[in-house]
């Protein structure tokens, strides 16, 4: 696991391994957004973290009834929305799992479903077999980077403009499209590859 979380220093060192857990994207939900995020998309958009959350709980009660140490993190549980920062990086435990590559848009990209999908993490000390993670990337596709509505992504992934994102959310969020901040257009825009 990478230093990219927030989590005590005691319960980081205590789990070396995750599980990653990954639920698709409804399409039509995804299609009907145009240029902000929709009321459709924000009730699937929690429906769908709950549905991974209610999976990591069973998953991490699995493990624990064999004896092992399990901690399930929420699926969407940022703790620091200006650094957009979670307890846990799903994408790079996701990325660790071998779910995907990074993308231009700063998501986990999937060969099937491209940025159309949720993750959830439990983190254990249960020995598990790892996977590895898929060294490839966007290629010439640029789908992402066209639609966004902030002009945040780039040419690559460290280029990202996590400040210009934050900003079109906040905004997004001041028009009352949604209560969260989201967007879901880059999400949208990147299938398959």
């Amino acid at each position: 696991m990478r230093g990219d979380f927030l989590l005590e220093p005691a319960t980081r060192d205590r789990f070396g391994l995750a599980v990653s857990l990954g639920k698709g994207l409804s399409d039509a939900v995804l299609e009907d957004i145009r240029d902000h995020p929709t009321a459709i998309y924000f009730h699937h958009y929690r429906q769908t973290n709950n549905f991974l959350d209610r999976g990591a709980l069973l998953v991490a009660d699995h493990i624990q009834k064999r004896g092992f140490g399990s901690l399930p993190i929420a699926a969407s549980q940022i703790v620091d929305w200006e650094g957009q920062r979670a307890h846990v990086s799903h994408k790079h435990v996701g990325r660790a799992a071998g779910l995907g590559w990074f993308g231009r848009n700063n998501l986990l990209v999937n060969a099937e479903l491209g940025s159309r999908f949720r993750l959830v993490t439990v983190l254990t000390d249960m020995p598990l077999p790892p996977d590895a993670p898929l060294e490839r990337d966007c290629g010439r596709c640029h789908a992402c980077a066209a639609a966004c509505p902030a002009g945040a992504i780039k040419e690559t992934r460290e280029a990202f403009d996590h400040k210009a994102c934050y900003e079109t959310l906040k905004d997004f969020r001041k028009k009352g499209y949604t209560s969260q901040f989201i967007c879901g257009i880059c999400v949208r825009d990147c299938r398959s590859i």
